[in-house]
C-alpha cells in the first residue's frame, strides 16, 4: 500500500520540467545504455561523449534530471563532484553556443492582432468568436503582465478579483521563481486602450467559466474543455490568432508575450528596479536576456 506521505514527499515540479527530466532519464538508461545509480565516471563519460552534440545549458537540465533521481532513491549525487563540474566548465568553455530566444513580441504588432481579433469577434461566427475572446484575453494578459506561458496555464478563475474599470487582481499559485511555493498575488491594471482587465471579463462572460482554470482548448464545435490549456498550447494560440488576423505570427512563441513587455517597458523608461520589481526578477542578468535593445548611435546609424 502507497504511504499517503509519499504524495508530499516527491519533489514538486512544473509539469514541463518533469517531463523533461523523466525523458532524460529513459535516454540516459535506454538510448545511451548506462545503469542508475550512476557513478561520477559515468557521468563524466556521459557528458564527453555529448559535448559537441548538446549544448552546456541542455547538459544542465541532463544534470539535473540524474541529480533529483539519485537524491529522490536516497544515493549520493554524483553530479556534484568537483570533476563533473569541471568537465561542465570546459564543455562550456570549448564549445560556446548563441542562447537562442524567443522573438520579443512588439508593441506594434500586439495592436494588429488585436484588431484582427475585433474583427472576429464582431462576425457572425460562433466558435470564431468565441476563440477571438480567449485569445484577445491570452495575449494582452500575457503581454501586459509579463506572464510566462505556464503560469497563464495555471490560472483559475475562482482565484482571481476582478475590480470592474479598475484592476484584475491574479493569484499565481506558484512560479518559477517561488521556490517556496507561498504564492503571490500581482495586479493587471485597465488600460484606455489594449486592456487586459476588459478582456478577462469579456471572456468571462462569453464562456460563462465560474471556476477551474481560466484559459481552455476550444474544439471545432465551440465546446470549451474542463482542462487547462498546456504551455506548448500557448504558443499554438498566439500563432493562431495571428494567423487569424492576417498575419504572420510563426516567429512568436509563448516567451514572446514576456520578451515584448520587458522591451516594451525598457523603451516606455521603466527603470531596471521598476521592471524587475513588477516582473519578478532577483537580478539584473535574467531581466537583461529579456530586453530587446537599440543602442542610440543616431545620425551614425544607416
Amino acid at each position: 500500500m502507497t504511504d499517503p506521505a509519499d504524495r508530499y514527499l516527491r519533489p514538486v515540479q512544473r509539469d514541463s520540467t518533469q517531463r523533461r527530466y523523466q525523458g532524460v532519464l529513459r535516454y540516459f538508461e535506454q538510448g545511451w545504455g548506462a545503469c542508475l545509480p550512476a557513478s561520477g565516471a559515468t557521468v563524466v563519460r556521459y557528458l564527453v561523449e555529448h559535448a559537441e552534440t548538446l549544448s552546456s545549458s541542455t547538459l544542465g537540465l541532463h544534470l539535473a534530471a540524474l541529480a533529483q533521481w539519485h537524491r529522490g532513491h536516497g544515493f549520493d549525487d554524483p553530479t556534484k563532484s568537483a570533476k563533473v563540474r569541471q568537465v561542465l566548465r570546459n564543455i562550456r568553455a570549448q564549445h560556446p553556443r548563441l542562447v537562442k530566444q524567443a522573438e520579443p513580441l512588439p508593441l506594434i504588432e500586439l495592436e494588429r492582432c488585436v484588431a484582427g481579433l475585433q474583427e472576429l469577434i464582431a462576425s457572425d461566427h460562433p466558435v470564431a468568436r468565441l476563440r477571438a475572446y480567449r485569445d484577445q484575453a491570452l495575449i494582452l494578459m500575457g503581454f501586459w503582465r509579463a506572464f510566462r506561458a505556464d503560469e497563464l496555464c495555471r490560472l483559475r478563475v475562482e482565484h482571481n478579483r476582478l475590480c470592474q474599470g479598475q484592476q484584475l487582481e491574479v493569484f499565481l499559485g506558484s512560479s518559477k521563481t517561488d521556490r517556496e511555493f507561498r504564492g503571490q498575488v500581482v495586479l493587471l491594471p485597465a488600460l484606455k486602450r489594449l486592456c487586459p482587465v476588459q478582456a478577462y471579463e469579456d471572456w468571462l462572460s462569453i464562456s460563462e467559466l465560474q471556476e477551474g482554470p481560466v484559459f481552455r482548448p476550444i474544439n471545432q464545435w465551440g465546446q470549451i474543455s474542463p482542462q487547462g490549456l498546456k504551455p506548448d498550447g500557448v504558443t499554438y494560440v498566439l500563432r493562431e490568432a495571428f494567423a487569424c488576423s492576417g498575419l504572420d505570427g510563426e516567429a512568436y512563441t509563448g516567451h514572446s508575450l514576456r520578451r515584448g513587455f520587458a522591451t516594451w517597458a525598457n523603451n516606455d523608461n521603466w527603470s531596471t528596479k521598476q521592471l524587475m520589481d513588477y516582473v519578478g526578477w532577483r537580478d539584473v542578468k535574467s531581466a537583461m536576456r529579456y530586453i530587446d535593445t537599440t543602442a542610440p548611435f543616431g545620425d551614425l546609424r544607416r
